[in-house]
């Protein structure tokens, strides 16, 4: 478990790579074949703004650093390199300080484009990572919780490919999909959550 300390220490050291190593230790991301090789500042930083988040530490001086080092890293088609890194690096912009509104805007455009017209991500072969239901687990995953991320992309026939494709799914994502499926009920907004059904 890391702690605020912890986590400043590894990230003014700049090893990304441990410090991202250690943040997704026992989470459901670690789960997930993430296919990062190198984990970069932005993923890095994304990951330890959950942290901080969970630890209720949104105000100790090196969230914001945390936030300029991912806007910074944002490419100019909206993502950050792939839709596994967008896809937390939007989780970590749209937290409780809700930060980053351009950069949440342009990585909401970037997914919704990249996913394919029946709800499932990525629409095409993206670098190593093939489109299918891990990928769109993990998106759902992380962000099905927040409207702007529902009204963003194709919702329901992403939650409709799932229905029709339950019984395809191995087991590793299938157990990503459940715990998917728990976020796509409850819809967090900026000052209440709903439950949806």
């Amino acid at each position: 478990m890391q702690t605020v300390r912890q986590i400043e220490r590894l990230w003014n050291a700049r090893q990304y790579g441990r410090l991202f190593r250690e943040l997704i230790a026992n989470r459901p991301e670690s789960s997930f074949p993430l296919q990062i090789d190198a984990p970069t500042s932005a993923v890095t930083a994304a990951m330890a703004m959950i942290r901080l988040d969970e630890l209720n530490q949104p105000h100790v001086p090196l969230y914001s650093t945390l936030v300029r080092a991912i806007i910074a890293s944002q490419e100019k088609d909206g993502g950050w390199g792939d839709p596994i890194v967008t896809t937390l690096c939007l989780r970590a912009l749209m937290l409780g300080q809700n930060t980053g509104g351009d950069a949440i805007a342009g990585g909401l455009r970037y997914l919704g484009d990249l996913q394919k017209t029946d709800g499932a991500w990525p629409r095409e072969p993206f670098r190593r990572m093939p489109a299918d239901a891990a990928v769109t687990a993990f998106v759902l995953h992380q962000l099905a919780d927040d409207e702007r991320f529902r009204a963003a992309v194709r919702f329901d026939e992403a939650m409709a490919w799932f229905d029709t494709s339950d019984a395809m799914l191995d087991a590793p994502t299938q157990a990503l999909w459940q715990r998917a499926k728990l976020r796509c009920r409850v819809i967090r907004k900026p000052d209440r959550v709903l439950v949806w059904s």
